[in-house]
């Protein structure tokens, strides 16, 4: 599959059904819950400017690759209710008493054109300002369709594998990840920040060692796509041009790539590690129970992906078949595996 058709297909599985993100995400909202610690000590981090004459404070945050689940606004409203609460310790010091009592926030919700906007939309109360009684969320919303390897804002405006392919992904990783920091140089401003959670590994490991978790549901997607090999529903070629765009860094590539572009200044690194995966909502699920879950949960994730290189129909097949090998692994899903997240937080030179 092409850069291109790549980047037009895979988002989240959109929708409200039983494979969809938003009913599958259960883990990354806990995983988001347990680093918005990180998130508020960046916030506090963060000068605030007062706006000139009687102009009212006006700040503006972005989530890069919102999905269209409940984790982009759990977000969008730590960062409103701390920056609130930061304006009202910080009233008389660094912003006019007037402009902290009734800031305005903006939150831009950003993913590829494919995301379904409309459910992550649904899933906002009333605004406070027509809800009545003042509740509801408190900031003005809006989406923006594109890359995030591309530019998406104007100007300042936003405060298994061989060694081979390891060595790929790697190389890969750098182009992007320059071309997204070249991006958001451009968009923010001096002394904006950037805080940024994303899937890593640990410092030991090498390119073609994802993570225990990682290359355990990697297996699992290629015993199922063999599944549909042996069968005869598809040949080997189609197997083997399948590729999941994801690339777990190390903390010390990702000070690379920010050293080498030089707008950063890298602020905070840390690595934290996810205990369980979501395979355990109920104890007395059988495994048959458990891999169904673990295959909605991969669909949820990779399944538009999927449909746009081999179809719908075969997709339903190839998920089908990793319930089998989910449950058969359903104890080292459960017990013995964690994912590797980094919490980076850059500051605009």
């Amino acid at each position: 599959m092409q850069a291109q058709d790549v980047k037009n297909v895979f988002c989240m599985k959109g929708g409200q059904g039983e494979s969809s993100y938003l009913k599958n995400s259960k883990a990354q909202l806990r995983d988001l819950q347990m680093m918005l610690y990180a998130l508020e000590e960046t916030l506090d981090k963060i000068a605030i400017i007062p706006p000139r004459g009687p102009e009212k404070l006006l700040l503006t945050a972005a989530d890069l690759g919102c999905s269209c689940g409940r984790s982009s606004l759990v977000v969008a409203d730590a960062i409103v209710q701390h920056m609130t609460n930061k304006l009202c310790r910080g009233r008389g010091k660094h912003v006019d008493a007037a402009a902290a009592a009734d800031p305005e926030f903006c939150f831009y919700f950003s993913d590829l054109p494919s995301n379904d906007f409309n459910t992550l939309f649904s899933l906002l109360p009333p605004h406070a300002a027509s809800s009545g009684d003042g509740s509801g969320w408190r900031y003005f919303a809006a989406a923006v369709p594109g890359s995030f390897h591309d530019r998406l804002f104007p100007e300042r405006s936003i405060d298994g594998s061989s060694e081979e392919t390891g060595t790929a992904y790697r190389r890969q990783f750098q182009s992007d990840m320059a071309r997204f920091l070249r991006c958001r140089a451009a968009e923010l401003k001096p002394g904006g920040a950037m805080f940024l959670v994303f899937v890593g590994r640990p410092s030991s490991a090498g390119p073609t060692d994802q993570g225990r978790s990682l290359n355990l549901l990697g297996a699992m997607f290629e015993e199922s796509w063999r599944d549909l090999v042996d069968e005869g529903l598809i040949d080997g070629g189609r197997m083997d041009s399948f590729n999941i765009p994801s690339y777990a860094a190390t903390l010390e590539e990702f000070r690379e790539s920010v050293d080498a572009d030089g707008s950063f200044a890298v602020n905070r690194l840390e690595h934290v590690m996810r205990g369980r995966l979501a395979v355990d909502d109920d104890p007395h699920d059988d495994r048959r129970a458990v891999g169904r879950r673990v295959a909605n949960n991969q669909r949820s994730i990779f399944g538009p992906l999927v449909e746009a290189h081999i179809g719908r129909a075969l997709a339903d097949e190839l998920f089908v078949r990793m319930e089998r090998p989910a449950g058969e692994l359903a104890d080292e899903l459960g017990d013995e595996m964690g994912v590797h997240f980094h919490i980076v937080y850059t500051s605009k030179n």
